[in-house]
């Protein structure tokens, strides 16, 4: 990476790369320190949109990572940005959890099935018919149709469980709407990020374990990629994609000696 301008902010997936299920990534806890210390500005990336950013934190401290709840981005954060940005203090009716009707509570908005503005749809380990049916009449009846991410699949011990893009489809089907979707890869989310940390994307990498969702909402977004082989990705399925990561490692643990503290600024 030396060849360009150096590296002064990092974001990073959460989910197979700096944990696994309930366990970090060997490596991870070293890399989250090292930014700490040097100052560099980062930020944690994730398409969940059932958890608030302090669930989040502290789900990574049982796992051993301490990641402040500022440091933490999520899908549910950047679609209520969204949303404020489009109708500021619009309405919407909302099928997920906490981490979605939180995210929307705080930009002012109004939770209603009453003629809503916008139909959100989030991440949920209940998905309820009531609820898709509601939804599915909102939509038929006006309202705009708004998904945190196109995941079709989510992890779990047992296997896939069905996510948000499978949801989405469902719905689709059944009135004809496709859904916008704000998280990854919609390069929105990564400029999101960039703003809410006063960010330049060409000083900022993005990690991921993802080709279809990191690295090319990154690429898109003017960002470095680093591309580790920790989560859901092998080093031979990368040349399957048209397009490349800057590079690619075994494990966050390859980034530490990468990280340099931020050049001072003219003011300093």
């Amino acid at each position: 990476m030396s060849e360009k301008r150096p590296v002064m902010t990092w974001l990073t997936d959460m989910d197979g790369v700096l944990v696994r299920e309930e366990d970090a990534i060997p490596g991870a806890a070293e890399f989250l320190r090292r930014l700490t210390e040097s100052g560099c500005k980062f930020l944690v990336l994730t398409n969940n949109s059932i958890y608030t950013p302090r669930d989040l934190r502290a789900r990574l401290a049982e796992s051993g990572l301490d990641v402040p709840e500022e440091n933490i981005w999520t899908s549910a954060l950047a679609t209520a940005q969204f949303l404020s940005d489009q109708r500021p203090r619009g309405s919407a009716y909302v099928v997920g959890e906490a981490g979605m009707t939180t995210a929307l509570h705080e930009v002012g908005y109004v939770l209603t099935r009453s003629r809503p503005d916008y139909v959100v749809l989030g991440e949920t380990r209940t998905y309820s018919f009531e609820a898709i049916t509601t939804a599915i009449q909102l939509i038929v009846n006006g309202a705009r149709f708004i998904a945190t991410n196109p995941d079709s699949t989510g992890p779990s011990p047992a296997g896939p469980l069905p996510a948000t893009g499978s949801v989405a489809a469902l719905i689709t089907r059944a009135t004809g709407v496709e859904p916008y979707f704000v998280g990854k890869p919609n390069p929105l989310m990564m400029r999101n990020a960039l703003n809410r940390i006063d960010a330049h994307s060409e000083t900022t990498v993005m990690i991921g374990d993802r080709m279809d969702t990191d690295v090319v909402s990154g690429m898109e977004a003017g960002l470095r990629t680093v591309l580790v082989l920790t989560g859901s990705t092998t080093r031979d399925q990368v040349e399957r994609f048209p397009y490349r990561p800057t590079r690619v490692v075994d494990s966050v643990a390859d980034l530490v000696d990468d990280i340099v503290p931020p050049p001072p600024t003219e003011s300093e």
